[in-house]
């Protein structure tokens, strides 16, 4: 596993990126109500000031707010876990008029973002594990993480884990388009073919091989995104 490495300074946010003509300001008193309600809401009851922050566009307009989503990505529930990523992408993602969020909004999520490791990646992933249409939200949250593709291989290399998130693993370490993961990629592949090649030879050996091979298509598709031109 990578060496953790310095974080960016990020520059004491404001509470709201708003231009001085949306006549705005009166909704900081609601932001902040909504924000409370969230950081205290019960997994079932999350819909609630989440809508209303989507309401407010506090998320696109607040560094402090995309900052707090984003450390939630790893919420122990899956569907408030599932509803911030949505979020978050969004935001990510230019608005009608092409418009990116606020450059202090983005650096707070590449603050976030670049710090997360193996745990946090494993949550994110079984978003798109449990529902595939969530696959483009994933791959554009992944996208900001540099060590991600270091800490997915350790994923997909892990026996403990379910057979869906290590495929997973792979098919998202390919289209994000992590080079740094090639050589292991190719490393376990060649294991997994090894092992079940030996399996072949010797019919009552374990198992687990036979399991793995069912990774190998997604491990290979991967190595050729990654090869390709």
């Amino acid at each position: 596993m990578p060496q953790d490495k310095p974080s960016p300074r990020l520059p004491q946010p404001l509470l709201l990126q708003l231009d001085e003509s949306t006549g705005n300001l009166e909704l900081f008193p609601a932001v902040w109500s909504a924000v409370e309600d969230f950081i205290l809401c019960e997994a079932d009851s999350c819909d609630d000031p989440l809508d209303k922050l989507i309401e407010l566009n506090a998320p696109r307009l607040s560094p402090v707010v995309a900052y707090l989503l984003a450390t939630r990505l790893s919420d122990p529930n899956l569907k408030v876990r599932t509803r911030i990523a949505q979020i978050i992408a969004g935001v990510l993602t230019p608005d009608d008029a092409g418009n990116p969020a606020p450059t202090a909004v983005r650096n707070s999520l590449n603050l976030v973002l670049a710090q997360i490791r193996t745990r946090q990646v494993f949550a994110i992933l079984q978003i798109s594990a449990s529902n595939i249409e969530m696959e483009d939200v994933v791959a554009r949250i992944l996208d900001l993480c540099p060590y991600a593709g270091h800490h997915l291989v350790d994923i997909l290399g892990d026996h403990h884990v379910t057979l869906p998130i290590r495929a997973q693993a792979a098919r998202l370490i390919g289209r994000v388009g992590y080079l740094d993961a090639l050589p292991g990629l190719e490393k376990l592949a060649g294991k997994i073919e090894a092992r079940n090649n030996g399996q072949k030879e010797m019919p009552f050996g374990p198992l687990p091989a036979v399991y793995e091979l069912e990774l190998i298509d997604s491990i290979r598709q991967a190595i050729r995104l990654l090869k390709a031109p």
